[in-house]
């Protein structure tokens, strides 16, 4: 039987959303030093539960502003929660948003490099692997050009081609396979599709429910950070989709 790879205990997490504005760093520092910066708490997430087995692909379903890329960034390790506990085995790759960890003043080959360090592989083993993601990304002319100059799509082509050079154990992913073409999201589409075969966990949001329904075999739906369904992604899928036909994304 499957292992748990991942497992959400009782997650909660908390922002603290300034209630006046500052014109400057400074004034902000000066109010919170003195203890006059007024805010109100908003709570992205409220006491989520779930678990995802070794091999499963799952879909993170809800409206906007309904949890979803706190959740992922939550697992990810980017916000420690503000309560509960999350327990991840194995290596992730995230794909959390577009261009994350990338250095904008930085060419398309820089920041392959740097993000194969952030990642933990040696530079050697990115020089192996260099030409392999740049064929994949489709991007050999523009290896030279700082990618404060690349589009969202072009991004997200480097981004998807590094991450997933090695074969990680959990691969999550914020719905940046909605960017770029049609025939780049079809080999995405393939090489997550060889990802899985192989035994990677899959985590991702989207918006699409015949994705959803095509790729996972589980789904979590979402709604103002609480949880409202998990279980078979038809089952999820049917239920959401049954939902938005009478109700608002703010209801």
């Amino acid at each position: 039987m499957n292992k748990n790879i991942i497992l959400v205990e009782h997650l909660s997490m908390k922002f603290n959303l300034a209630n006046e504005r500052t014109e400057s760093l400074k004034e902000y520092l000066v109010k919170f030093l003195k203890g006059k910066l007024n805010y109100s708490e908003f709570w992205a997430l409220k006491d989520v539960s779930f678990k995802i087995k070794s091999g499963e692909t799952v879909g993170i379903l809800g409206a906007n502003g309904s949890g979803k890329s706190t959740l992922l960034k939550c697992i990810c390790g980017i916000y420690p929660p503000s309560g509960g506990k999350i327990t991840v085995d194995g290596s992730i790759a995230p794909l959390i948003e577009l261009g994350a960890g990338f250095d904008p003043d930085l060419t398309a080959r820089e920041n392959i490099f740097l993000n194969g360090a952030v990642m933990g592989f040696s530079k050697n083993f990115m020089k192996e692997k260099y030409d392999e993601i740049v064929d994949f990304s489709e991007l050999k002319q523009f290896m030279d050009i700082p990618i404060k100059n690349f589009s969202s799509g072009m991004h997200a082509r480097l981004g998807f081609s590094a991450a997933t050079i090695v074969q990680p154990d959990i691969l999550i992913v914020d719905e940046i396979l909605g960017v770029g073409d049609a025939a780049f999201q079809e080999k995405c589409h393939k090489r997550m599709e060889t990802l899985r075969s192989n035994g990677t966990t899959m985590l991702f949001v989207s918006h699409s429910l015949p994705q959803v329904r095509e790729l996972c075999s589980k789904a979590i739906w979402l709604k103002r950070g609480i949880k409202i369904m998990d279980g078979e992604s038809k089952e999820v899928c049917d239920a959401y989709e049954e939902w938005s036909k009478h109700h608002s994304a703010f209801e």
